[in-house]
């Protein structure tokens, strides 16, 4: 489905806005953004201080209350504490969210926090497991109860048919760093299993118990009955059983979608025991809820929450989950003490204090009493004397936040509205093309002499197989929101064998560019609806052909040892992926990753970097990601291969074709920063008007010209005319003066213009124009031009009155008419100065002369006559 091309004023972020920005973050001259033109972070971050001071649900009296705590995967911030987050921020999101919790545990009245497995990312990296130690360290130091599980990442082999008592617990370093012997210094730990991954503790909350059964990855038949009888000795404590997986997400994001491993769990566990109420899970990339019915005829609600694949690896988001026993519901949000500690200055669209989707911000209606009277009947709410818990950890949050700047660029007025940018080697725009898109299409680089222009890659010549013409089109006004471009080429029927793309020629300058002082690479991009795993994992949509293993110097690697040297493209769980042979080939690829990108949703990236500080940063609308590369300068690159867009390159032959559409894409030859990105708008600031006239000028002056600098190859509009003409004694009709001017010139590629008028301006009165100058519908500030040309001077002397009786008495007898212009006497044309109705005698024409006032009128109906000629002749000639 297309989406409408925007074209409007809009502050984003932004972007989104979400960013849309978002982002842009991404901005967008008719209507405001949309989720369809903006990534979805950024559109939904649109108005994030608007966004983030929504009231929390539950009810607002005070009631029987207290707040479970929920840290889904920390993978990520244990990954990349030492070498991302500390050096940019100073601490890393982990260790910011405990100590948070630890800090407000009394004010939310937080008994107990639950973590959900994937402590970290790499099993066998030791500054992992220190960076989760350090976090987990602000519980132990708070007297905070806490349970710990492992993940799949968080043990050896994370094969699903090894179970827990298979491992070699020797050689686990969960068990050292988070097993039974840390475990028994929290007050609320109860016992462990015999491998010591599974826990369960029990914490008492407004007069009531509640247990945490923690199962780690792949619980065997034997923990599963260790937890079986756990709870058969604590018959009447509601259970809360927290694993790492149990549901997953179906594509849309939302729908819950039930695994084998859950099923079995289900089976085997949680249905015949009616204790467990709530189930918690991470793994799997987002939040979703299921309701299942147990043995019992009672409701078990499975809950999924895992953002390792949003933006910084999670943001920083946790779950609250405050029980309102008064009320009987369960109260959820989700929330970011990481978004609201970090500078402002750092933030981007992606940064909100809080989530508010359906999966995110919801309320879990139960019925307390009635759903434990099966095996604990006493069980009842305690005193109500607690206002509401949510809405204080949004008070405690939002005190002082101050939210990301707002998206402040603007949608693109025309497809030359982007900042040109010194050291570009090749930009291609596909505006002003439509349709199916043949070998015979050119797609130009609007930044050169044709040398890199794409064109398409005839199938019949290549591997790829049942590939039509029709798999590639050009396609309007399906654009990313801020890319000045208005149309992107779509490739469908995409796979791993089937593909298409468009290529520079083998001599293009663009292939063999030297881009050892760093380089900027700027794209628009978007996955079809129908991307799946299974056909289009992998894919590349811009690729600098070539084989990596010729590349001398180059060390054999496991992974991509025969693809091209450069790709940009997309991995098996929907992240970007730009894969790079640095310039110097013998350290290696080098890799930089995105989080989750959803389908159906255009993003720009920018890879950019730079060769002094050794530095790749992949930038999506505008955010930085957080696996970036260091250590890298330039780019290794076989001689003579061709730039394509629209699939990989392996094995010296192209596959794998991309399943989406691609937009304007740029190749810089340094590092750039967003103000020269492709989704900023050209600078219309500096348009002058240098030579005009001002003031008021001498009776006579003719004016012919203005002028002035500007951007080369902005149009400049001129509106206005005279506001103010000689006074009416002068003209006949009130408009008989008025120039005015609707004109139109452009800038010339020196940056100066200069507008003739199409008529000298010699009329006197006041003149007032309007110069801008503009790209489409984006204009800059007017700048105004006002002056005057003054009156020619009259002559001041009197004109005497006529003497009684004299021809110019108009009680004398007329004078005679003169028959013509040429009648004798040389009369002066009545109008010029000098002329009077009776300065010469008429002629004889052998008529009897005509007498009294019938010779009067009609010497009057002829100097009329010859009046109204003489203006309508001057007006002519001023026109």
């Amino acid at each position: 489905m297309k989406t409408p091309r925007l074209l409007s004023a809009f502050p984003a972020a932004a972007l989104v806005g979400c960013l849309g920005a978002g982002l842009i973050a991404a901005a967008p001259a008719s209507a405001a953004p949309t989720p369809a033109t903006l990534p979805a972070e950024t559109a939904a971050a649109a108005s994030p201080v608007a966004a983030a001071a929504a009231p929390a649900p539950g009810a607002t009296t005070d009631a029987s209350r207290f707040t479970l705590a929920v840290l889904p995967d920390t993978q990520f911030y244990s990954r990349y504490s030492a070498d991302q987050f500390i050096p940019r921020y100073g601490d890393d999101p982990f260790s910011v969210q405990t100590d948070w919790l630890a800090k407000n545990a009394d004010a939310l009245q937080i008994p107990f926090v639950t973590h959900l497995g994937d402590v970290v990312d790499r099993v066998g990296v030791n500054n992992e497991w220190i960076a989760a130690d350090n976090a987990m360290k602000n519980l132990d130091e708070a007297k905070l109860p806490y349970s710990i599980l492992a993940g799949n990442h968080d043990v050896r082999d994370s094969n699903d048919n090894l179970f827990d008592d298979q491992y070699n617990l020797a050689n686990e370093p969960f068990l050292k760093w988070f097993g039974p012997n840390r475990a028994q210094n929290v007050s609320t730990f109860q016992g462990s299993d015999p491998t010591g991954f599974n826990q369960f503790h029990i914490f008492e909350a407004d007069g009531q118990k509640y247990m945490v059964l923690a199962l780690s990855w792949r619980a065997s038949d034997a923990t599963l009955a260790w937890a079986a009888d756990v709870m058969a000795q604590h018959p009447t404590v509601p259970v809360i059983l927290t694993t790492h997986q149990v549901i997953d997400i179906a594509p849309d994001g939302e729908t819950p979608r039930e695994t084998d491993y859950g099923l079995r769990l289900w089976d085997k566990l949680i249905k015949n025991h009616d204790q467990i109420f709530l189930t918690l899970n991470g793994h799997f990339h987002g939040s979703s809820r299921l309701d299942k019915t147990n043995d019992f005829g009672h409701t078990v609600t499975e809950v999924v929450i895992d953002y390792q694949m949003a933006y910084e690896g999670g943001d920083g988001y946790l779950g609250l989950y405050e029980f309102d026993l008064t009320n009987d519901v369960i109260n959820v949000q989700t929330a970011s003490p990481w978004v609201t500690w970090k500078p402002q200055e750092t933030l981007t669209s992606y940064d909100q204090p809080f989530l508010e989707g359906s999966q995110q911000q919801f309320s879990l209606p139960i019925d307390f009493s009635e759903r434990f009277k099966g095996f604990n009947p006493t069980f009842a709410a305690g005193p109500a004397d607690t206002p509401s818990l949510g809405q204080k950890a949004r008070d405690i949050l939002l005190d002082g936040f101050v939210g990301p700047d707002p998206i402040t660029t603007e949608f693109p007025g025309s497809p030359a509205d982007y900042p040109e940018v010194p050291g570009t080697l090749a930009h291609w725009q596909f505006n002003g093309l439509d349709g199916v898109v043949g070998t015979d299409v050119t797609i130009p680089d609007v930044a050169g002499d044709g040398s890199n222009d794409l064109h398409r890659a005839d199938p019949t010549a290549t591997n790829s197989v049942g590939t039509e013409l029709s798999d590639v089109t050009i396609e309007s006004d399906d654009v990313h929101g801020y890319s000045a471009d208005q149309a992107g080429a779509c490739f469908t029927n995409s796979s791993g064998s089937r593909y298409s793309y468009l290529t520079t020629d083998k001599d293009a300058p663009v292939n063999n560019a030297d881009l050892s002082k760093g380089y900027t690479i700027e794209t628009f991009v978007k996955m079809s609806p129908e991307w799946t795993p299974a056909a289009n994992q992998w894919s590349k949509f811009l690729t600098h052909t070539g084989n990596r293993s010729k590349i001398d110097g180059f060390a054999k690697t496991q992974w991509d040892w025969t693809a091209s040297p450069t790709a940009l493209g997309i991995s098996n769980l929907r992240e970007f992926q730009w894969t790079t042979v640095p310039g110097d080939p013998t350290k290696g690829d080098r890799t930089n990753w995105s989080g989750e990108i959803m389908v159906d949703s255009w993003s720009h990236v920018a890879v950019v970097s730079d060769a002094e500080k050794g530095t790749i940063t992949m930038y999506v609308d505008g955010a930085p990601v957080l696996r970036n590369a260091v250590d890298a300068a330039g780019i290794s690159a076989n001689p003579d291969m061709p730039w394509i867009i629209g699939s990989d390159w392996v094995d010296d032959a192209a596959r794998n074709g991309w399943n989406g559409c691609v937009g304007e894409t740029r190749i810089i030859d340094h590092a750039t920063g967003p103000a020269e990105w492709l989704t900023s708008r050209a600078d219309l600031t500096g348009f002058t008007v240098t030579d005009a006239p001002s003031g008021t000028l001498q009776a006579g002056s003719r004016v012919t010209t203005l002028s002035g600098t500007g951007l080369p190859g902005a149009e400049v509009r001129i509106d206005g005319g005279v506001t103010d003409a000689e006074p009416m004694t002068a003209r006949v009709e009130s408009n008989a003066r008025v120039m005015a001017l609707d004109a139109a010139t452009v800038v010339a590629e020196d940056g100066t213009w200069s507008y003739s008028f199409p008529t000298p301006l010699t009329a006197s009165g006041s003149y007032s124009y309007e110069a801008v100058q503009a790209l489409g519908t984006r204009a800059s500030d007017p700048v105004t031009v006002a002056f005057a040309i003054a009156a020619a001077p009259v002559d001041p002397t009197p004109t005497p009155a006529p003497t009684p009786g004299t021809p110019g008495d108009p009680s004398a007898t007329p004078a005679p008419v003169p028959a013509g212009p040429n009648a004798p006497g040389g009369a002066t044309p009545i109008g010029q100065p000098g002329a009077s109705d009776g300065d010469a005698d008429l002629a004889e024409t052998g008529v009897e002369p005509i007498g009294g006032l019938f010779a009067s009128g009609l010497i009057l109906l002829i100097g009329a006559c010859l009046l109204l000629l003489q203006r309508s002749r001057r007006a002519r000639l001023l026109q």
